[in-house]
């Protein structure tokens, strides 16, 4: 081994030494689209994790809502910081099942490129624009960013990624897979990809939590008399008082450690009991190898609701879907109508690309702010 740095050969041998089994190794990547020479240094996973966090669409997740318009206060999540949350405890929960952490990372960083302004509002007004023609998927969109609408290299559109991560982003969303002629649907995804999946549910009921009780929309009073908190209070010493400034913290701290430490047990318990050795097997299983205990899993459940009910459902944040319909469908009729609204890159792929495609790629790689200050011109 050479004694002064690791090559990407010896990082590969680490891997294949220190890895599960079930893992997915960079060393047998099925490879990119278009051709290109190993780096010397990085695996072709470490590649594709730096060309995520160096694109475009990724520097744009700053200004995109999370759940609270972002420019409302400084500190509330965005669609960028929820994703680096996502990327971190990815990584832990990674680490610990011995699993690809370069692998899980970049589907961490890039499950949310082709998300829409305005969180799921916008993403469910665009989906309803585009229902003669099946719709709007930010998880078909992030896979279209990275493919098609990423301009970096002058050799080959996108950014050019390796199959697996490109897999991971159309496969993590294990509720509702879609079918792509690519990607076998009948292949489960890499234990690296149903991972995101899992981690990007617990990180925004955890955040959620925070920046509700930041806002002002949910309380302590409201959480102590919840079914979720009746649930796992035993298991928490976490005091909720309006009057400490860690309260809130505290929770949100508590409510993550508590879910993912279950996890990792649970799921090592789940891949014991059904024999899991290979990635083929991974790929194979009859059943779902991530898994709760049934005291998490009900917490989680009852979290879910109570989020939906005190905080999704609230009128200022049903006022705020309202408001961002608007916005997307007033930008997509005016687009729609003068299509020299579109920069000229987009005006070429209307050579190629149906009307609704193209005016549905603009604004969904629009900020908010880029949004609303378009809106605010045709009023």
């Amino acid at each position: 081994m050479n004694s002064g740095f690791l090559t990407r050969t010896e990082i590969e041998e680490k891997e294949q030494a220190q890895l599960a089994t079930y893992a997915c190794l960079s060393s047998e990547s099925k490879g990119r689209k278009y051709n290109q020479a190993e780096h010397p240094l990085r695996t072709a996973f470490q590649r594709d994790r730096d060309r995520i966090i160096h694109s475009s669409a990724f520097r744009r997740l700053e200004y995109k809502t999370q759940v609270f318009i972002p420019h409302e206060r400084d500190h509330y999540r965005t669609r960028l910081t929820h994703t680096i949350e996502v990327a971190q405890i990815t990584r832990t929960i990674a680490r610990n099942l011995r699993l690809n952490e370069d692998l899980a990372e970049a589907i961490a960083l890039s499950h949310d490129l082709g998300h829409t302004p305005f969180g799921h509002s916008g993403e469910d007004v665009l989906s309803e624009l585009l229902g003669a023609i099946g719709g709007f998927n930010h998880n078909l969109q992030s896979l279209r960013v990275i493919d098609i609408l990423e301009e970096r290299y002058a050799d080959h559109p996108g950014l050019n990624l390796s199959f697996e991560v490109r897999e991971g982003i159309i496969k993590h969303a294990t509720g509702a897979r879609i079918v792509s002629e690519e990607f076998d649907p009948h292949l489960n995804p890499t234990m690296e990809a149903s991972l995101v999946d899992i981690v990007d549910e617990i990180t925004y009921n955890s955040h959620d939590i925070d920046d509700g009780l930041s806002s002002g929309i949910i309380n302590f009073k409201q959480i102590k008399e919840s079914d979720f908190w009746n649930t796992l209070k035993s298991s928490s010493n976490v005091i909720l008082n309006d009057k400490d400034q860690y309260a809130r913290h505290n929770l949100a701290r508590f409510l993550i450690d508590f879910v993912v430490t279950d996890l990792i047990k649970q799921t090592a318990k789940k891949l014991n009991e059904l024999s899991i050795s290979s990635l083929n097997d991974v790929r194979k299983s009859n059943e779902r190898i991530y898994t709760q205990s049934d005291e998490v899993a009900l917490c989680i459940k009852q979290l879910k609701s109570f989020l939906k009910r005190n905080l999704y459902k609230h009128s200022k944040m049903v006022s705020m879907t309202d408001w961002a319909k608007e916005i997307i469908e007033k930008l997509f009729g005016e687009i729609s109508k003068d299509n020299s609204l579109m920069p000229e890159r987009y005006r070429k792929m209307l050579n190629d690309e149906k009307q609704e495609i193209v005016v549905a790629d603009y604004i969904a790689g629009m900020t908010d702010r880029f949004a609303i200050g378009m809106y605010d011109q045709f009023s």
